[in-house]
């Protein structure tokens, strides 16, 4: 039997974030995997880009939102994890408010790998190729970072059916969690999306597709990989 959720825990903000976080990811990941050196494969950069510019919002938020959204509501004790592992297959779970300690290092660990992804694809971008095998660590340790947590979240509502698993679509948990946010700060949310969607806007208006080149603030990338290969045969034939 599902534990009734009353309790509002987390704003708006924090749950636009988690679900464009995994749509962005998901996205570029996928490009980079099956468009490789394809006229797509730029597509897998500008949504790298709105990935970048997504995590910078969410440290703005982590440090500006509400109770939950913080950072420093993070659990991040050693101790405490290996507590809720042991708690998770062993019964007698507590509840948390906000992030449980598991759900708390996969969400740092996987903004601190966006971050990296970011920087090492603007170091690929201008041309220092020898990241590549980096950035390729990184999304991969950012997809099983991911895989583990949705298996943590499926494994945690099956034996606890507490609807721990739907907080971030409604966010909601139980009124046993804790004391609740008065607010989910919707104009926070909506203006969260606003900017990502004009930046991604902004990006596409300034994207040629026939060179695989973008046009923004004032600068002029090449995102087309093979182009760059090509210039370097030109270079060699030369």
């Amino acid at each position: 039997m599902s534990v009734p959720r009353t309790t509002l825990v987390y704003d708006l903000p924090t749950r636009i974030f988690h679900v464009l976080f995994a749509g962005l990811f998901v996205t570029a990941f996928t490009i980079a995997n099956v468009a490789d050196e394809s006229a797509e494969f730029p597509y897998h950069m500008l949504a790298g880009g709105l990935l970048a510019a997504l995590v910078i919002l969410r440290l703005i938020w982590g440090v500006a939102g509400t109770r939950y959204a913080r950072f420093s509501s993070f659990e991040l004790s050693p101790r405490k994890l290996i507590g809720y592992f042991r708690a998770m297959f062993g019964g007698g779970l507590r509840t948390w408010a906000g992030h449980n300690p598991a759900s708390s290092w996969a969400a740092l660990i996987m903004i601190g790998l966006a971050a990296g992804l970011a920087i090492t694809g603007v170091l690929m971008v201008n041309g220092q190729e020898q990241y590549e095998d980096v950035h390729e660590l990184l999304a991969n340790t950012f997809l099983a970072t991911a895989l583990l947590h949705v298996a943590g979240v499926v494994v945690h509502r099956l034996r606890h059916r507490d609807g721990f698993a739907f907080s971030m679509v409604d966010g909601r948990k139980s009124a046993a969690a804790a004391e609740g946010i008065e607010s989910a700060r919707p104009v926070a949310g909506i203006a969260m999306l606003a900017v990502v969607a004009a930046l991604g806007a902004y990006l596409l208006r300034g994207f040629d597709p026939a060179t695989g080149a973008v046009q923004a603030f004032g600068t002029t990338l090449s995102l087309h990989e093979a182009d760059e290969e090509h210039a370097e045969e030109e270079h060699d034939d030369d």
